[in-house]
């Protein structure tokens, strides 16, 4: 290319398209902030969404957890072997197929997940509370409402 010649200039993007980018970088921003608002000692973030999931849905089988969060069997095996070590999840045999096993929270682990729940709550309502006005919180609740609807299938 000569230096006379120029390369195309892409048009600009739509301002959806920043809007999206933006929204995506706040989230996982928040995100983040909210997981490290509520370490719960030494479990990581595939371990508290596991523990989490049982929590809410009941018991499930590896293949099944696996499928749920998009992991390998292998890698959800792991997982649950160090959940079940620090005795937050419990194995029982499948009610209908004897080779399979099932994998529930155990009373220390819905306690477990409770506590990274109301870490998370106490930040987001504290950060709320301190850092918007009430027309803000305002906006932010029609922003919520928005929200619930972009993400419902």
């Amino acid at each position: 290319m000569t230096p006379h010649e120029r390369t195309p200039i892409a048009a600009d993007p739509r301002p959806e398209e920043h809007l999206a980018v933006d929204l995506a970088g706040v989230v996982t921003q928040l995100m983040r902030r909210m997981r490290a608002a509520s370490s719960q000692g030494a479990l990581t973030p595939s371990q508290r969404a596991v523990l989490s999931r049982l929590s809410n849905d009941g018991p499930a089988t590896t293949a099944a957890l696996a499928r749920a969060e998009l992991v390998r069997p292998q890698s959800m095996r792991m997982i649950l072997a160090a959940l079940e070590e620090q005795e937050l999840v419990e194995r029982a045999p499948h009610p209908t197929d004897g080779r399979q096993v099932v994998f529930s929270s155990t009373e220390r682990g819905r306690q477990a997940i409770t506590s990274v729940r109301q870490a998370k709550q106490s930040w987001l309502l504290d950060a709320i509370d301190t850092r918007l006005d009430a027309e803000e919180r305002r906006t932010l609740a029609e922003a919520t409402d928005l929200l619930k609807r972009l993400v419902q299938e």
